[in-house]
């Protein structure tokens, strides 16, 4: 697996984020069109309707279906850098970090960790800026 850095860190599953949401919006744009034709053909719509309704559930099935994914993976992150940070530290993480903050700082070694945690509030800095400051990459490869 390649190492993991600040321009690569993002994960892309291209069966997933181009292969299932194109053949998705395939099935919509083909239900669509299924529709528009029984329309202009005056014939029953029911069955081009349940279609095109079945095409829009299958989009937020998979759309939902990775949000929820992530924003469980999220909630653990929050809780693995809370309990990194305790262990530390001897104190919980200051409750003026936004969620992005504490992801982003998972990429952060311990000996950069509690700086970055520190700047982030004090400057708020945004997820992005603190993924840049980091100089020793610690890797996520468990993300969703």
């Amino acid at each position: 697996m390649q190492e993991q850095n600040f321009k690569n860190h993002s994960r892309i599953l291209p069966y997933w984020h181009y292969g299932v949401y194109s053949l998705i919006l395939a099935f919509i744009v083909g239900a669509a069109r299924n529709l528009y034709l029984a329309c202009e053909a005056k014939e029953r719509l029911y069955v081009p309707v349940l279609l095109l309704l079945a095409g829009f559930i299958l989009l937020l099935v998979a759309t939902f279906s990775r949000w929820f994914a992530l924003r469980a993976q999220d909630r653990a992150i929050r809780a693995e850098e809370n309990l990194r940070y305790f262990a530390i530290t001897g104190n919980l993480l200051d409750s003026k970090l936004r969620l992005s903050q504490i992801i982003a700082l998972r990429f952060a070694p311990n000996n950069e960790f509690l700086d970055l945690a520190h700047r982030a509030v004090e400057e708020n800095l945004s997820s992005k800026d603190i993924k840049a400051a980091i100089q020793n990459w610690r890797g996520d490869y468990h993300r969703v």
